[in-house]
């Protein structure tokens, strides 16, 4: 295919995360074409992926995880009607006040990008949507609503005393003095369940960086482990699929060379997921992963005293939600109306690209090669590739199993509510991961 035709196709790899494929294409191809876009084009871009990002945290926590607490393996728990009341599947009144303010927010995908899923406003060069001044006030105004909706209800007090949390003191004291918004109740039942214990993975946690403006990621990119920091290089990022249903080379070997070569019938293999590693080793990826390479004190806390958790992971995604709400808020004003948003570059016959964003379930990767003018090789490492990834050729296990080592699954089994906890904590997307 021609290059430019990747734009039409990545994004249905997922109809949940396609204007993170799309984001990620861009910037492939835009690295292979070597065009830098201008600044309009870039805020675009951030507003389209974190409205996207924003609203998949919340359908995760309203939909999939929330749901776990109100089902009859807590009939016991003295929270438990209460809780069931407002988060049950379907009918709690969680879900029926979430949807509607999720819909609302995604008016700022259909005014940016036409439609979602599978925006094509998003190109190498930037946005193809440019942005008048009377649609800059419009955008303005459907985050400052969305806004009071998250201070109402998820949080129950501003988004920047969220943000401003630093220390698992200051979370625990926030958990006493507000217990009025859904954080209030998740930090609750953690506390009554010890979810701070429950499913920690290895503790080396990823991110590629996002968000961004001249360059610059709005998110660090980097690897956090043991309290430092180490640089990100996608050179040394390698796949293998020693445990996985698919034909490809013993030795780890880096995506511009990798292939995907489906083989069902592979003895000892047990997954469609490949198995990524950084400089040979297992990460997790996602919203606690971001903010804890980023900085941010709180996630640092969380991580520092509990590693990689099922609390962890849940608090590190609402309180992204708060940051990134309020970076969209700082992108909407520094929109330009009248200047450029978009610039044009031709493809060469011979070029290789890398595209790295964040998707909201962590870091996603597409690696490009063009010959002749078309694509010779395209290679896709998603978020759940990094989490639920199989067991590697030394035996060591991915992020996801690892977290799941030592859970007490008592009379139900594999069905345990607890496994499901630590599974939904990773907000798995097999989807991306297999397609």
């Amino acid at each position: 295919k021609h290059p430019l035709d990747a734009m039409v196709f990545v994004p249905r790899i997922c109809g949940i995360c396609s204007v993170s494929q799309s984001v990620a294409s861009a910037l492939a191809l835009r690295d292979a074409l070597g065009v830098v876009a201008p600044p309009n084009g870039d805020l675009a871009t951030n507003l389209l992926l974190a409205c996207e990002n924003v609203a998949d945290h919340l359908t995760h926590f309203y939909l999939f995880f929330m749901p776990d607490f109100a089902r009859d393996a807590y009939a016991g728990a003295p929270w438990h009607a209460e809780v069931k009341a407002r988060f049950e599947a379907v009918r709690g009144s969680a879900s029926a006040e979430m949807l509607p303010a999720r819909a609302r927010l995604m008016h700022l995908t259909g005014l940016l990008g036409g439609k979602w899923p599978h925006t094509l406003s998003l190109q190498p060069g930037g946005s193809a949507r440019a942005v008048s001044a009377a649609e800059k006030i419009r955008l303005f105004a459907m985050l400052r609503e969305f806004r009071g909706w998250l201070e109402r209800t998820l949080y129950g007090d501003a988004l920047e005393a969220v943000a401003a949390l630093d220390s698992m003191a200051a979370l625990d004291a926030w958990r006493t003095a507000r217990p009025r918004g859904d954080l209030g109740v998740f930090l609750h039942l953690g506390e009554a369940l010890d979810l701070r214990r429950l499913g920690r993975s290895a503790g080396r946690f990823l991110s590629v960086g996002t968000y961004r403006v001249a360059g610059e990621p709005g998110y660090a990119a980097g690897v956090w482990e043991a309290g430092q920091l180490a640089p990100f290089r996608h050179e040394d990022v390698a796949e293998e699929v020693s445990r996985s249903w698919m034909l490809g080379p013993p030795a780890p070997v880096h995506p511009w060379q990798g292939d995907t070569l489906p083989a069902a019938d592979k003895p000892d293999a047990y997954s469609w997921c490949k198995a990524p590693r950084w400089q040979g080793q297992v990460v997790e990826c996602g919203a606690l992963a971001r903010q804890v390479v980023d900085g941010h004190p709180l996630a640092r806390a969380l991580v520092a005293d509990w590693g990689g958790s099922v609390h962890g992971r849940v608090v590190g995604r609402l309180l992204e939600i708060a940051r990134t709400v309020i970076a969209m808020e700082a992108w909407v004003r520094a929109l330009a109306p009248g200047e450029p948003f978009c610039v044009r570059a031709e493809v060469p016959d011979e070029a290789q690209g890398v595209g790295l964003v964040e998707a909201a379930r962590g870091a996603l990767g597409h690696w490009l090669v063009v010959r002749k003018g078309h694509i010779a090789n395209y290679q896709i490492i998603a978020p759940t590739t990094w989490n639920f990834s199989p067991r590697d050729r030394n035996g060591t296990p991915g992020a996801l199993e690892q977290a799941l080592v030592g859970i007490e699954l008592g009379d139900a089994g594999a069905a345990s509510v607890q496994v499901q906890h630590v599974v939904r904590s990773f907000d798995p997307c097999m989807v991306c991961t297999v397609h």
